[in-house]
C-alpha cells in the first residue's frame, strides 16, 4: 500500500542507525536503520494513526502510543524515543516538516500567553492532579525539578537533598533573612530554607493542592512560625525580600512575560538581596513547544534559551553574578521517575486508567531522552542587584554545601525506593 510505502521511507531517513522493525496496520512488514543493535520494534494497529505519524509526528507520534494504537513488540518506549532523538536527522526538523515547524515557532507567543486566569487553569492541569499519584515517582520530599547527582550511583533522595542543599549555598543565607520562593511547589525547598537556614520564607503557588500540602508539612514540622505558603500569582506581590528564589516555575511564565517577571524580581529584591533562578533550558536557541507536551502536560509551558532569557534580565536592571550549567543531572533524574512510576505502574492505573499511564510513560521518557539526547539542559542563574553582594570566586559554595550538610544531620525524611 501506498500508507506503508511513505512509512517505510519517512522512517528511513531518519533511523540511520540501530535496527527498527515495523509492522504496519496491514501486516506488511519493513526494516529500517544498518542492521546493529539496538534492535526494536513496533506495531500500528490503526490506520489513522500511521498516517498522523506521516502529517504530525511531533504530536501524533506520542498520541498513538498513548491511545494503544502503536504497540511496542521489542524494547519500551523509552529505547524506541532514545533510538529516534540520538540519529543526527533529529537534530533539525526535515524537509517536508519545515513548514509546521515555521507555523508552530511564528505562533508559540500566542500558546504561551500566561493571563493571570490562563496561569491558574495551566497550573491546575498539571499540579492538582491526585496526590498519590506524585508519591509513585517522587522522591520523599516531593522534588518536581532537576536533582543533583554528586556521585554517578547517588540515590534520588540523596540527589534531590544535595539540589536544596546546592540552591541554599548560593543563596548565602544568614539566619532571620527574609527569602521568597516563587513556585513553591510543595513546599519541600522552602521548609529546608526555613528548618536547616534558619530564615523565614515565604512561599506562592498557584496549586491549591501543593499548597495544602505545604501547609500540612509545616504545621507537622511545628515550623509555621518560620515558613508560610499562600496561593498567590508572582504578579500580585508586594515588600521587600532578602532573598528570592525560583526553581522549576520560569518554564510556565511565558516569553511575552519576561520583562514583566524579572522587573517584578528587581522590585521585591533587596538592594543587598541574591535572587537563585532555576530552569530548564535550551542549548540550541529558541524553539517552541512540543505540541504532544503542550497539549497533554504543560499546557502555556515554554523552555526557554539563555538568549531569550539574558536581554529580559538585563533590562530589568538586574547583574549576572553566576550561571550555572547542569547537563545530564536532569536526564538522570527523569530516568529514576520513569523506573519508579513503571514500578508502580498498577497503582497508578488505579488512580486513573490505562491511556493516562502510557501518557505519562511518553512524557516521562521523551523528556529523559531530550536532556540525554539532545539539547535540552538545566541552567542556574544567580543575580543581584549591585557589584559585590556574593564572594569573587565560587569556592563559598562548596564551603557552605560542607557547612549545611554537618547541620542537615537529623533533619533528613527517610529513604523511598522505587516500587515501595
Amino acid at each position: 500500500m501506498l500508507l506503508d510505502r511513505l512509512l517505510q521511507k519517512v522512517l528511513a531517513l531518519i533511523v540511520r542507525s540501530g535496527t527498527l522493525r515495523v509492522t504496519t496496520v496491514t501486516g506488511g512488514r519493513f526494516i529500517v536503520g544498518d542492521g546493529t543493535a539496538p534492535v526494536l520494534a513496533l506495531r500500528f494497529t490503526s490506520r489513522a494513526a500511521q498516517l498522523g505519524i506521516l502529517i504530525d509526528p511531533e504530536l501524533r507520534f506520542g498520541e498513538a502510543y498513548m491511545n494503544g494504537t502503536l504497540i511496542i513488540e521489542e524494547g519500551s518506549i523509552a529505547d524506541l524515543l532514545a533510538l529516534i532523538m540520538s540519529q543526527t536527522s533529529a537534530l533539525r526538523p526535515a524537509r517536508w516538516a519545515r513548514p509546521q515547524w515555521l507555523l508552530r515557532y511564528l505562533g508559540r507567543r500566542l500558546r504561551q500567553l500566561n493571563p493571570r486566569s490562563r496561569s491558574r487553569r495551566n497550573v491546575a492541569h498539571h499540579y492538582d492532579l491526585d496526590a498519590r499519584l506524585y508519591a509513585l515517582f517522587l522522591d520523599a520530599d516531593r522534588q518536581y525539578s532537576c536533582a543533583y547527582f554528586e556521585t554517578p550511583d547517588q540515590s534520588l533522595d540523596d540527589a534531590q537533598l544535595a539540589k536544596r542543599r546546592h540552591l541554599a549555598a548560593k543563596l548565602l543565607l544568614s539566619p532571620g533573612q527574609r527569602v521568597l520562593d516563587v513556585g513553591s511547589g510543595w513546599g519541600g525547598l522552602a521548609l529546608y530554607l526555613a528548618e536547616i537556614c534558619g530564615a523565614r520564607v515565604e512561599g506562592v503557588t498557584l496549586s491549591r493542592e501543593q499548597l495544602s500540602v505545604s501547609r500540612a508539612r509545616a504545621h507537622e514540622k511545628a515550623i509555621s512560625d518560620k515558613v508560610a505558603f499562600r496561593l498567590a500569582d508572582y504578579r500580585d506581590l508586594t515588600g521587600r525580600f532578602d532573598r528570592i528564589v525560583t526553581v522549576g516555575m520560569f518554564e510556565h511564565v511565558g516569553i511575552g512575560s519576561y520583562d514583566v517577571f524579572f522587573r517584578k524580581c528587581a522590585e521585591l529584591l533587596d538592594e543587598d538581596g541574591v535572587m537563585l533562578l532555576h530552569s530548564i533550558g535550551r542549548a540550541e536557541g529558541p524553539g517552541y513547544t512540543n505540541p504532544f507536551i503542550r497539549k497533554y502536560i504543560f499546557p502555556g509551558g515554554y523552555i526557554p534559551a539563555l538568549s531569550e532569557v539574558l536581554p529580559a534580565i538585563e533590562r530589568s536592571g538586574l547583574l549576572v553574578s553566576d550561571i550555572e550549567i547542569l547537563r545530564l543531572h536532569y536526564a538522570e533524574t527523569l530516568k529514576a521517575w520513569r523506573e519508579r512510576f513503571l514500578a508502580r505502574r498498577e497503582e497508578a492505573e488505579r488512580l486513573y486508567d490505562a491511556r493516562f499511564c502510557r501518557m505519562w510513560e511518553f512524557y516521562l521518557s521523551a523528556a529523559e531522552m531530550a536532556f540525554r539526547e539532545q539539547g535540552m539542559m538545566v541552567w542556574q542563574a544567580q543575580l543581584t542587584r549591585r557589584q559585590g553582594v556574593v564572594p569573587m570566586t565560587r569556592d563559598y559554595i562548596m564551603r557552605e554545601e560542607a557547612r549545611l550538610r554537618g547541620i542537615e544531620g537529623g533533619h533528613r525524611p527517610p529513604l523511598r525506593l522505587a516500587g515501595e
